[in-house]
């Protein structure tokens, strides 16, 4: 966290939590729960999400407190008893923690975690959970759109400076790295995650010179084999000076690549290596930027533009076409019972769950939401990664490894599943028959008791 050590995050929670955990303590309710977090559905513009989070949710249940400032200002809200704000101090998350690991597609209804702990341990960190793991697959399942319209070309995060604040800048980058994105112009997410780092230049530091080719002339000497900006004033006025510092001086001045930051980057970027090549630089890339997102990457792409890299910032930063999905936290299973909602067209499946990933000649044709305790063919995605309150050894993954492994489930789906465009068809997931006789016994348990109230 960036503002605040993960320990001392006791009150970022919504006051009705502590509200329910006072009722419980007053009613004596301490059986186990089951929460599971899903999304409902998926945004119109996503075939799939990449589920990511989990490190931030794990790190934040084993260092869960409430420190003597946390227990005063609760005090000075008049709202809670002095003997259930004196019980908090002792507070600590206990429970077990299922998930699928990061980097995972996931699709509508399926578990993206489950929590099983006392009820009242489970209910307060529901607005972390929910926050970290939203946050964050959302970033990632739009970054993994990016790479995939890059087609191989180097992509670099440049969204800092619009994300919603410091810790959602810092979390994006690790997602975006995740999902595929090369590297990040966000330093402090580079020393923190070990993530690689990039960066060009400004065009305020090109303004700050008296003259554009002196203004080259000083980056490249100070950091040789840079990549130059040159659309400040005229762009194509911008290559032509930079290929005149290099033939003039070839030892004196080393460039990678020439940046093009606005207008018709097809065009530009066409007529850039066009005389790049006229003269024999063959080996400077062409990097673009500039209002890029998925959909204008692809365009260029298609039209065979010949740019080498891309930098996008806000529209990945913000993921501004789905920026918010229906992720909810759901009780599913409370005392050994299962439990659901009777409320039209926002079903919960009781109990604990897994997800079970169909595959045919190595490609992911289906899934199947199943209950935990069923042996269904296909690949279970859940795994269990915290017990007691403590991660396993096995779920402290290092990120190349998360970010290796989310290639691989990637490429594993359906060429049309991975496609920015809209899926025809969607992704099958399907409920087990086991799964689907317990929401009926549930639901049908539900309705009784409502009919005999």
């Amino acid at each position: 966290m960036t503002n605040r050590r993960t320990g001392e995050l006791g009150l970022f929670t919504d006051l009705y939590e502590l509200m329910m955990l006072q009722a419980y303590r007053v009613e004596g309710m301490t059986d186990t729960a089951v929460f599971t977090l899903f999304a409902r559905r998926l945004p119109e513009q996503r075939n799939f999400l990449l589920a990511c989070g989990l490190e931030s949710v794990l790190e934040y249940l084993e260092q869960l407190r409430f420190t003597d400032d946390d227990l005063a200002f609760l005090r000075s809200l008049n709202t809670f008893t002095d003997d259930f704000v004196a019980s908090l101090r002792e507070f600590r998350f206990t429970g077990d923690v299922s998930a699928v690991p990061e980097g995972t597609p996931v699709f509508a209804n399926e578990p993206i975690l489950e929590i099983v702990a006392p009820i009242a341990e489970a209910q307060l960190v529901e607005t972390f959970v929910m926050n970290q793991v939203h946050v964050q697959t959302v970033l990632a399942s739009k970054g993994a759109r990016v790479a995939a319209a890059a087609r191989g070309r180097r992509v670099v995060d440049f969204g800092a400076r619009r994300t919603h604040g410091i810790d959602a800048s810092l979390h994006a980058a690790r997602a975006f790295y995740i999902s595929g994105i090369d590297a990040t112009s966000n330093v402090l997410a580079g020393k923190q995650y070990g993530i690689p780092v990039a960066g060009t230049m400004a065009h305020s530091y090109i303004q700050a010179h008296a003259d554009e080719r002196e203004a080259f002339r000083a980056f490249s000497r100070t950091f040789p084999g840079s990549a130059l900006l040159v659309d400040t004033y005229d762009t194509l006025q911008g290559v032509r000076r930079v290929i005149d510092l290099i033939t003039s001086a070839p030892q004196e001045v080393k460039v990678s690549a020439l940046r093009l930051d606005s207008g018709d980057l097809e065009l530009l970027a066409r007529e850039t290596r066009r005389l790049l090549d006229a003269a024999d630089l063959r080996d400077i890339g062409i990097f673009a930027s500039s209002g890029l997102d998925e959909y204008a990457i692809t365009a260029l792409v298609d039209a065979g533009a010949p740019i080498d890299g891309f930098g996008v910032g806000t529209g990945m930063s913000v993921s501004d076409d789905a920026p918010a999905l229906d992720i909810v936290y759901k009780l599913s299973e409370y005392g050994g019972e299962g439990r659901t909602k009777l409320s039209s067209n926002k079903p919960i499946l009781p109990g604990r769950k897994q997800v079970f990933r169909q595959e045919k000649d190595g490609i992911a044709i289906g899934d199947v939401i199943g209950r935990a305790d069923e042996r269904l063919e296909g690949r279970p995605l859940l795994r269990t990664v915290m017990r007691e309150g403590r991660r396993l050894p096995d779920a402290r993954e290092q990120l190349a490894s998360i970010r290796g492994r989310t290639a691989e489930e990637l490429a594993k789906l359906p060429p049309h599943i991975t496609s920015i465009k809209p899926a025809a068809p969607p992704y099958e997931v399907s409920i087990s028959a086991a799964l689907k006789r317990l929401h009926e016994d549930v639901r049908g348990r539900l309705q009784q008791a409502k009919r005999e109230r």
